[in-house]
C-alpha cells in the first residue's frame, strides 16, 4: 500500500526470517486484511536453523513445566499434526523410548514421568529391561529400563517450512528472498529495513530472524536475550539400517543436555546424533572429525549393529542457544515491533502455536486484525516420505503423466515429474540445496553421482527461464519470486 505522503510502498507487517517460525507467523497474519511481507537473508525459505535438525514432532513431555515453551510445544504438537494431515507433510507416529543405562538414569525415570504429567502428557510408562529389549532388540547390552513416550513422532522439517511459506504466499503475502537486514531506521509511522535487496518500509516489524534474532533486537534498542550458535552434527545411515530402528531412541537427559539419540526418518534413513558444541561463528555449520568420532563412540554403546551400516551423509545444524531459559516472545506497541527469539529446536513443533500466540499479542498492541473470509485452502504438498505412496509407484498417476514414471534419482526414487513440479511450484528453488529439500534428489547413497548431471541441467534450465522472464518484467519487481495465487487482501 502506498503511503499518502510519498510514493513509497509501505507494508502493514514485515516478518524477518522465513524459517518455520517466521513462515508460520506470516501465514497467520496473511489470514487477515493485512499487507504482509516475509523476507529472508538467504536464497530459500528454511535454509538456516530450520533445515538441519532431528525432525521430531515433540509432545513436550520433557519441557520445563510452567514455561511459555512448554505450553506452546504442547499446543503446537496438535496444531502441526493436524496441519500435516491436511497438507500432506510427511509424518509418522513412531513413538519414543528413553533408555536408562546406569542406576542414576534409572532413578531419574519417575521424575521424568512426573514432569510429563505436569506438562499435561499422561501416556508415558516406566518399563523394565526386558520390555526395553522387546521394543528395540538392536540396543546394545546393559540397558536397565526405560520410559515410553508413545506420542513422539517424526516429521519432514523441509516440507513443514515450505508448506507454511507456500500457504502464506497463497494467502497474499509477498516473499522476498536474498534480503538480509543490514540496518534499520525507525520513524514515527514506519520502520525502514535496509536490506541487501533494497529498502522495505513497514508499519510493524516481526523479528523471527533465528540465529540473528538478538542482533536485530539490539537494533531496536533491546538487550534482553543473547544467542550463541550451538552446532549439532548428525550421521545419516542408509535405508538398509531402518529395520534396526522403528521408533525414536532417546537418552535420559542430563544437566549438560538431551544427549545423543537414534531415530528413524520419514525418508527411510536412520539418524545418529546430535553433538552439542557452542561456537562463536554464526555461520559455521561444518562437520568435524571430532564430531564424527564422538557420535561413533556413542553409537557403539547405544546400538552397535548400526555402526556396521553405511553412512550416506553427515551434516551439521546450528541451534539458537539463548541465555534466557525460555522463549522470548514480546511486543513493543510504541515501536510497533515484535520478537520471537531464543526458540530452540522445539520451534519445529511449536511454530504454529508461536504464530497464534504472537498474533494475539500483536492484536492487543494495536495491530488491526480483520479476518479474511476468502482464504484459499491449504496447499497440498508433494510427498517425499516413505510411509505413503510415492509417485514412482503410483500407477494411476503415471498413466495420467508418464513423467512420474521416469525415475531420475534412483537412490531416492525421485522422478522427473517431481523435479519439474518443484521447479514450477509457488516457491521454486533457486539452488541445488533447495531442490534437494523439495524432492530428495541427490540425497541418496551415491550423492548425485548418477543423477547429478540431469538434475543440475533441469535446475539450470529453470533458472535461465526465470531470469529471461524477469528481464522482460517490470524492473522494480524482484526476480524469480514466487507467484501469489491468493488474492491480495482488500484494504
Amino acid at each position: 500500500m502506498k503511503s499518502p505522503s510519498d510514493d513509497v510502498d509501505v507494508v502493514d507487517v514485515a516478518v524477518v526470517g522465513a524459517g518455520v517460525i517466521g513462515s508460520a507467523i506470516a501465514r497467520v497474519l496473511a489470514g487477515h486484511r493485512l499487507d504482509v511481507v516475509l523476507l529472508d537473508a538467504r536464497a530459500d525459505v528454511g535454509d538456516g536453523t530450520s533445515k538441519a535438525n532431528t525432525a521430531i514432532l515433540h509432545t513436550g513431555f520433557d519441557a520445563s513445566p510452567g514455561t511459555l515453551e512448554s505450553r506452546l510445544v504442547a499446543e503446537g504438537y496438535h496444531l502441526l499434526k493436524e496441519y500435516a494431515g491436511r497438507t500432506g507433510i510427511p509424518y509418522e507416529p513412531t513413538g519414543a523410548l528413553l533408555v536408562a543405562w546406569d542406576p542414576e538414569q534409572l532413578a531419574a525415570l519417575p521424575a521424568l514421568r512426573d514432569k510429563a504429567e505436569r506438562n499435561g502428557y499422561r501416556e508415558t510408562e516406566i518399563v523394565d529391561a526386558d520390555e526395553v529389549y522387546r521394543q528395540v532388540p538392536a540396543l546394545g547390552p546393559g540397558a536397565l529400563g526405560g520410559l515410553t513416550v508413545p506420542g513422539e513422532s517424526i516429521i519432514c522439517t523441509w516440507t513443514t517450512n515450505l508448506a507454511l511459506a507456500t500457504d502464506a504466499v497463497n494467502r497474499g503475502a509477498r516473499l522476498l528472498r536474498s534480503h538480509r537486514v543490514e540496518s534499520i531506521s525507525a520513524g514515527t509511522d514506519r520502520t525502514v529495513l535496509h536490506t541487501s535487496g533494497g529498502d522495505v518500509h513497514a508499519r510493524w516489524v516481526v523479528n523471527a530472524a533465528g540465529l540473528g534474532g538478538d542482533l536485530l533486537d539490539a537494533q531496536f534498542g533491546f538487550d534482553r536475550f543473547h544467542l550463541n550458535p550451538r552446532r549439532g552434527e548428525l550421521l545419516v545411515y542408509d535405508k538398509q539400517a531402518r529395520p534396526l530402528v522403528d521408533r525414536i531412541v532417546l537418552p535420559v537427559p542430563s544437566k549438560v543436555g538431551k544427549g545423543v539419540l537414534v531415530s528413524p526418518t520419514v525418508y527411510g534413513n536412520v539418524l545418529l546424533g546430535p553433538t552439542a558444541e557452542d561456537l562463536t561463528d554464526r555461520s559455521d555449520s561444518a562437520t568435524t572429525e571430532d564430531g564424527y568420532a564422538f557420535l561413533r563412540e556413542k553409537g557403539e554403546r547405544i546400538m552397535p549393529g548400526l555402526l556396521d551400516e553405511e553412512v550416506t551423509a553427515v551434516y551439521a545444524g546450528l541451534r539458537a542457544a539463548s541465555d534466557v531459559p525460555d522463549y522470548t516472545i514480546e511486543v513493543s506497541a510504541e515501536q510497533r515491533y515484535a520478537v520471537a527469539g531464543g526458540i530452540r529446536s522445539t520451534g519445529l513443533t511449536s511454530c504454529m502455536a508461536v504464530a497464534e500466540h504472537l498474533k494475539g499479542l500483536l492484536g492487543a498492541a494495536g495491530l488491526p486484525l480483520d479476518p479474511r473470509t476468502d482464504l484459499p485452502g491449504p496447499p497440498r504438498m508433494p510427498n517425499i516420505g516413505e510411509a505413503t505412496l510415492r509417485p514412482y509407484a503410483d500407477a494411476e498417476r503415471i498413466a495420467r503423466d508418464p513423467e512420474y514414471g521416469t525415475v531420475t534419482c534412483f537412490c531416492e526414487r525421485v522422478t522427473r515429474g517431481e523435479i519439474r513440479d518443484a521447479l514450477d511450484s509457488t516457491i521454486p528453488p533457486r539452488d541445488l540445496g533447495g531442490l534437494r529439500r523439495r524432492t530428495r534428489a541427490m540425497n541418496g547413497r551415491c550423492q548425485g553421482f548418477y543423477c547429478g548431471a540431469t538434475v543440475l541441467s533441469m535446475l539450470d534450465d529453470a533458472l535461465t527461464s526465470s531470469r529471461a522472464a524477469s528481464d522482460g518484467a517490470d524492473p522494480s519487481a524482484p526476480a524469480a519470486e514466487p507467484r501469489t495465487t491468493g488474492r491480495k487482501p482488500a484494504r
